[in-house]
């Protein structure tokens, strides 16, 4: 049976193996305790016992050398982290919910597993002595795993679970229909149930939502810091690379005019970025959550889409200036959309901040509407917000 977890010593020992698997581990400890303060609560509100104990394996595609996004060696240096957010907390949930979790980060550890699991020989689902009865993986090993074993890859296609971002629409998931419609995306044709692909945010009911947590304060020392923490009359920039910063400077000047620019871009690059901005460069976990309890303002650029760091920022206090899209962004009009398995279209740089949150915490905005921006700074640098 499984029996939950109240200290994180063996998932320590599971994840210091691996160097990739660091930014992940940081993110764990620092939120550690109020794990185990979840975990205590859930019990207490649900009976916990009498739960069968799955062996679960969790295979990160996109942090193997194979995959060549190096996501693993950029995390420190301003590199995509939203994934990262998302399977350090699912991670963490199957640990301390008591399961028997192995965690891959290469191609020949997924061989050695599966090599076990194929010499079952009892398809799915599989019979008798289980290796493994649960499958956490993404897209990019989702194709690892189908080429690691072959065509037999189907008969294990029940125990796949997918964390897949911005998800997989059925009419993709579907090879054939896919085929017919003329949809040449390298990311569908799986022929899953669609609700084995695991979504960030709820923004589909084709597919599972998964989510991840909110990251709002550190232990309890710091909360008692937080509380003498004085807001300043300044804003924070959403974008750790230069480029993102391309062609804004008229929208940041309007923000200038009001508040103290902060920002957090990694590199030498810099040419971008408005000279009046004062530069931290990249942030540890615990240091950005500082800095956002003293901010007002957290402030889109527009990219990147659908991160976790609006809702850090809105859980710490800050107002978040969410960028329109007209028209918005989809897979027929977007580079970074092509190809990927959905025709979603992305009303904003936020779209579940801009429906499901809104004012007073989310002010989404025609950037390029000077007269807009100067409304809504204005507006959010006079509401008196409880936080």
């Amino acid at each position: 049976m499984a029996e939950i977890r109240t200290n994180f010593d063996l998932l320590y020992k599971m994840m210091s193996r691996h160097e990739e698997f660091r930014w992940m581990m940081l993110r764990i400890r620092r939120m550690a305790d109020t794990w185990i303060e979840a975990i205590k609560s859930l019990a207490d509100k649900q009976n916990l016992e009498k739960r069968k104990r799955k062996k679960v394996l969790v295979h990160l595609g996109l942090l193997t050398k194979e995959s060549g996004f190096k996501i693993a060696e950029n995390a420190f240096s301003g590199g995509p982290l939203g994934e990262l957010v998302q399977w350090s907390d699912l991670i963490t949930s199957l640990y301390l919910l008591g399961h028997d979790i192995r965690i891959s980060a290469s191609l020949a550890e997924l061989k050695e597993i599966m090599k076990k699991v194929v010499g079952n020989r009892s398809g799915c689902p599989t019979q008798g002595d289980k290796v493994v009865e649960l499958i956490y993986i993404d897209i990019v090993g989702l194709t690892q795993f189908k080429k690691t074993l072959g065509p037999s890859w189907v008969h294990y296609q029940c125990m796949l679970r997918v964390l897949d971002s911005f998800g997989t629409e059925p009419e993709f998931n579907q090879a054939h229909y896919a085929q017919s419609k003329g949809h040449k995306t390298p990311w569908g044709k799986w022929n899953l149930n669609p609700q084995q692909f695991y979504t960030m945010f709820p923004h589909t009911p084709d597919n599972s939502f998964l989510g991840f947590v909110v990251e709002q304060y550190l232990n309890s020392s710091d909360i008692k810091h937080f509380n003498v923490i004085k807001r300043q009359n300044q804003s924070l920039v959403y974008g750790k690379v230069d480029n993102f910063w391309k062609d804004k400077k008229s929208y940041l000047d309007i923000i200038h005019t009001y508040t103290e620019v902060h920002g957090t871009v990694h590199g030498t690059s810099t040419i971008y970025m408005p000279t009046y901005v004062k530069n931290h460069g990249i942030l540890s976990g615990r240091d950005l959550q500082f800095l956002l309890r003293e901010t007002k303002l957290f402030v889109g650029l527009g990219f990147p889409y659908e991160g976790p760091a609006p809702l850090e920022a809105i859980a710490n206090g800050c107002a978040f200036l969410n960028p329109k899209f007209s028209p918005p962004k989809s897979s027929k009009n977007t580079d970074f959309f092509r190809g990927k398995p959905t025709l979603r279209e992305l009303t904003s740089q936020h779209p579940y901040a801009e429906v499901y949150i809104g004012k007073p915490h989310v002010w989404t905005v025609n950037i390029n509407d000077l007269s807009e921006i100067e409304r809504a700074v204005r507006a959010i640098l006079n509401q008196k917000v409880k936080t």
